[in-house]
């Protein structure tokens, strides 16, 4: 049986064997004194730091603890407690559109940009609920029969069922926050505090 694979997958491993090479090179080890220190056979750590042979977690281990390092420094997984978000953005119908949220269903949640140069507005519908924040520029809204213009700071959120377009009310380019729930989920804000 094949193990699973995908091109991302596939884009990591191939990274392995050229951070293995490069980790053994500045520890100044040799394929075989590595070799000594793990019980891998040099055939199989030539082959891993060439790519010709697929890395597993039995390899990568004993390597790790030669090398020193951990085993995310070898996949080159994201440091244990990074607070960067590596975000892929999306560009759909010239808008940009990058996810802040990384799990299927729920309320997911994006960053928009949205250039000058829309078009006329074409309001269309779908499943859900969106709720709308202005981070900057001015975001022409039109929602069913209304035609609105929201500020920077400005919110709006509406049932995606109910006809609806937005884009730049102006000649610049607008940015907001967007929260999208399926099938009429809703998103739950809260004004101001409880007093």
């Amino acid at each position: 049986m094949s193990e699973p694979s995908s091109p991302e997958l596939d884009a990591t491993l191939a990274e392995v064997g050229p951070r293995l090479r490069a980790l053994r090179k500045r520890g100044g080890l040799t394929l075989a004194g590595l070799s000594e220190a793990t019980g891998i056979s040099v055939s199989t750590l030539s082959r891993l730091e060439s790519g010709s042979r697929r890395p597993s977690l039995e390899l990568l281990l004993p390597l790790a603890k030669a090398h020193q390092v951990q085993l995310d420094e070898l996949v080159g997984a994201p440091a244990t407690g990074d607070p960067r978000i590596h975000a892929k953005p999306i560009v759909r119908h010239g808008m940009t559109h990058i996810p802040l949220t990384r799990r299927p269903g729920g309320v997911q949640a994006f960053k928009m940009i949205i250039p000058t140069g829309r078009g006329e507005p074409d309001p269309q519908t779908h499943e859900g609920y969106e709720w709308l924040y202005v981070l900057n520029g001015r975001l022409r809204l039109v929602l069913g029969e209304r035609d609105l213009t929201l500020q920077a700071g400005e919110a709006a959120e509406f049932d995606t069922r109910v006809p609806h377009w937005f884009g730049p009310a102006d000649a610049a380019t607008v940015e907001l926050l967007v929260l999208f729930g399926p099938q009429g989920e809703r998103v739950h804000t809260r004004a101001k505090p409880r007093g």
